[in-house]
């Protein structure tokens, strides 16, 4: 188990140090990898494309998922609040996204399962003023599709 848990953080580190925010295309080919790792019911992907996230084991586990692969979770560490920052400030300043994230960001003091612990940094991100963006702008871009 120490083993483990030396490669773990080992990895975390060294992802740690390249990461680099992903682009658009990047978070679309993660989210289909989720998708076919963690299938959803066809409810729960309407509710995700409504940006409503039901605290259900499949959804936490898709969200786990997602935040792991874009390198802004680690199953050890939890949220990097400086990798969350970078990647969803939107028309933020980078320091009024770090302080939200630093915000959100928890050491899973109740030693919860990390996708409960994935979810839970995901629930204070969208209720703040992050969230808030991100729904303005997903909302722009579903209405340009119309």
């Amino acid at each position: 188990m120490l083993k483990f848990l030396i490669v773990v953080l080992a990895l975390c580190s060294v992802a740690f140090a390249e990461w680099q925010p992903k682009t658009g295309d990047e978070i679309k080919k993660i989210r289909v990898e989720c998708l076919k790792e963690n299938p959803l019911s066809n409810d729960q992907v309407a509710q995700l494309k409504q940006l409503v996230f039901p605290n259900e084991p499949e959804v936490r586990k898709y969200l786990e998922c997602t935040a792991t692969k874009l390198e802004i979770f680690c199953t050890v560490e939890g949220y990097h609040a400086d990798r969350l920052a970078k990647q969803f400030k939107m028309d933020l300043t980078e320091e009024e996204a770090l302080k939200i994230a630093q915000g959100c960001v928890d050491s899973n003091p109740q030693q919860s399962p990390s996708d409960v612990w994935a979810f839970r940094g995901h629930q204070c991100m969208m209720a703040s003023k992050i969230g808030d963006k991100v729904r303005a702008f997903v909302r722009s871009k579903q209405e340009g599709k119309a």
